[in-house]
């Protein structure tokens, strides 16, 4: 369960948001809305324990901080690509990041997930918008973390690439993990599991 009580949040003198309340439960997705520069990016970065809040805390499962960063997967605008490397090379060196020494069995499969195995030696600089977006999403499902935090996540990305997205955030809360993503753009995936929330 993925828990904020009473954070409160400011950008220089802005205040974003006071006193907030979120609850998310294992194998549920929550939406988040909201005009540009209410807070979206910085809600989810406080998820992440990437940005402190002025006020409140963050829990995962009971835990908080360090502990918690561990377990979240974090997905930003950029695709924090080397354009130098290939579509492999990234991947292996992003899931490194992340702490993990991936098999290339694993990195076929997370590839072939977002239709880029035939992509899988390109050096990044001659991947579209929308195929750099999909390396995120393979990295994604190479790193199955209990949380997942998507910050407009549809960006680039064509019917095809949103139906991808779609059956990744899916396929994540039915193994029972949490999902909660920042967006302006209609994206599919199972109502029945998620919930929405609009930032003012």
């Amino acid at each position: 369960m993925l828990e904020a009580i009473d954070i409160t949040a400011r950008r220089g003198t802005a205040l974003l948001f006071t006193r907030m309340r979120l609850r998310v439960d294992a194998g549920r997705a929550l939406l988040v809305t909201g005009r540009n520069g209410s807070g979206k990016t910085t809600l989810l970065r406080i998820l992440a324990g990437l940005t402190q809040p002025e006020d409140g805390t963050v829990t995962l499962n009971g835990s908080t901080n360090s502990t918690m960063r561990a377990h979240i997967g974090f997905a930003g605008h950029a695709a924090a690509l080397k354009d130098e490397l290939t579509v492999a090379e990234n991947l292996r060196a992003l899931a490194a990041l992340g702490g993990e020494a991936v098999t290339s069995d694993a990195l076929s499969g997370a590839l072939a997930t977002v239709d880029l195995a035939s992509q899988r030696d390109l050096p990044a600089r001659a991947l579209s918008a929308g195929q750099r977006r999909r390396v995120s999403l393979a990295r994604l499902a190479l790193l199955p973390r209990a949380l997942w935090l998507l910050d407009e996540p549809a960006t680039a990305l064509d019917t095809a690439g949103i139906r991808v997205l779609g059956d990744l955030v899916a396929q994540r809360l039915r193994e029972g993990g949490i999902v909660v993503a920042a967006t302006h753009q209609a994206l599919e995936w199972p109502a029945d599991r998620s919930d929405n929330m609009a930032l003012a």
